[in-house]
C-alpha cells in the first residue's frame, strides 16, 4: 500500500491499524511505503502506474483525490480515468489546535486575534492543496479573516511545528494529532464536526465557538489502479469490511477520532465524482489560486 503522505499522519495511522488486521485475516503481508511530497502527486502516480494485478493499492485522503486535482495543474494522472475505487474506509474527523505558547482557547479568540492583526498570524499545512490548507481557507473565508499559510512536505510535521513553537495554530486531522493533545504537547481548542465528539467532549465545535455552520473531515480511501479486475476489487472491499468488524480495529479508530465507514466501491465512486465538483465550487469560490 502506497500512502502519499507522511509517516503518523492520519491516514497512515489508520492505514496501518486496518492492514494489519487485513494481513492477519488473509494471511498475506501488507507493506505501507510513505511517499510524501508535492501534495501527493508522486506517490498516487506511482499507484496508478503500478501493474494492476492487486499487489499495488493505494492509501488516499480526499486531499488527492479531489483538492488537488482542483489545484494544482501539473496533475499527470486522473482520479476518475486512472484508479479503481475499492473502499472509503474511515472519516477524519478534524480540529483546530493550538501551541501552547499561544493564548488561544477558542476558535473565537483566534478569530478576534486575526481581526486585530491582519495576516499576521501564521497557521502550517502539509502543503498546498491539502485538507489542512483547504480547511483553514475555508475556515478564514467563512470567518473574514486574513492568516499566512506556511506549507510543509507533510501533515506530521505540521503539526509538530505547532507543538514546537514554530507556528501557533493549523487544522489537523485528529488521527494524526489525538496523541499530542491528549500528551499536553497541543491544545485543541476546537472540533471541526456537527457535534461535541465523545472522545474529547470538554472541546466545543467550531460552530458554536466562533464560526457557526462550520464542518469539515477527510477521507481515508483505498484505491487502485484503473483495471484492477473487478474479483480483486470486490476481494479487498470484502477484506476492509471484515477487518473493521474486529472490535479492537474499531476501538483504536474511534480512539483516535474517526468514523468508521466502509463505504463500498460503487459508494465510494460516486462520492469522488460528487466531491470533485464540490471542491471545484468551493476553491473558486474562496479564491484559492490555481498552481
Amino acid at each position: 500500500m502506497i500512502v502519499p503522505l507522511a509517516a503518523a499522519s492520519a491516514v497512515d495511522v489508520a492505514a496501518r491499524i486496518v492492514t494489519q488486521k487485513m494481513a492477519d485475516n488473509m494471511g498475506q503481508q501488507i507493506v505501507i511505503l510513505n511517499q510524501p511530497g508535492a501534495s501527493g502527486l508522486i506517490g498516487a502516480e506511482q499507484v496508478a502506474r503500478a501493474q494492476p494485478d492487486g499487489y499495488t493499492i493505494g492509501g488516499f485522503n480526499d486531499s488527492i483525490m479531489t483538492m488537488v486535482p482542483n489545484l494544482q495543474s501539473n496533475v499527470r494522472w486522473d482520479i476518475l480515468r486512472d484508479f479503481e475505487p475499492v473502499s472509503l474506509v474511515a472519516t477524519v474527523e478534524w480540529g483546530l489546535v493550538a501551541g501552547n505558547q499561544t493564548s488561544y482557547q477558542s476558535a473565537a479568540d483566534l478569530i478576534a486575534a486575526a481581526k486585530t492583526a491582519p495576516g499576521r498570524i501564521d497557521y502550517s499545512s502539509g502543503g498546498p492543496g491539502s485538507p489542512q490548507h483547504l480547511a483553514m481557507a475555508m475556515f478564514s473565508a467563512g470567518a473574514g479573516i486574513s492568516l499566512t499559510h506556511v506549507p510543509y512536505k507533510g501533515a506530521t510535521q505540521a503539526a509538530a511545528d505547532i507543538a514546537g513553537g514554530q507556528i501557533p495554530v493549523g487544522f489537523q486531522g485528529l488521527g494524526t494529532v489525538a496523541a499530542m493533545v491528549r500528551g499536553g504537547r497541543l491544545r485543541l481548542i476546537g472540533v471541526a464536526t456537527p457535534k461535541r465528539l465523545p472522545q474529547f467532549p470538554g472541546v466545543p465545535t467550531i460552530s458554536e465557538s466562533g464560526l457557526p455552520g462550520f464542518v469539515f473531515n477527510s477521507w481515508f480511501a483505498i484505491m487502485a489502479p484503473a483495471r484492477t479486475p473487478k474479483d480483486i476489487i470486490a476481494r479487498l472491499d470484502a477484506e476492509v469490511l471484515k477487518a473493521l468488524g474486529d472490535a479492537d480495529v474499531r476501538r483504536k479508530l474511534e480512539d483516535l477520532g474517526f468514523t468508521i465507514r466502509g463505504d463500498s466501491a460503487a459508494e465510494l465512486g460516486a462520492m469522488t465524482r460528487a466531491q470533485l465538483e464540490k471542491y471545484a465550487r468551493v476553491i473558486k469560490e474562496i479564491g484559492i489560486p490555481r498552481e
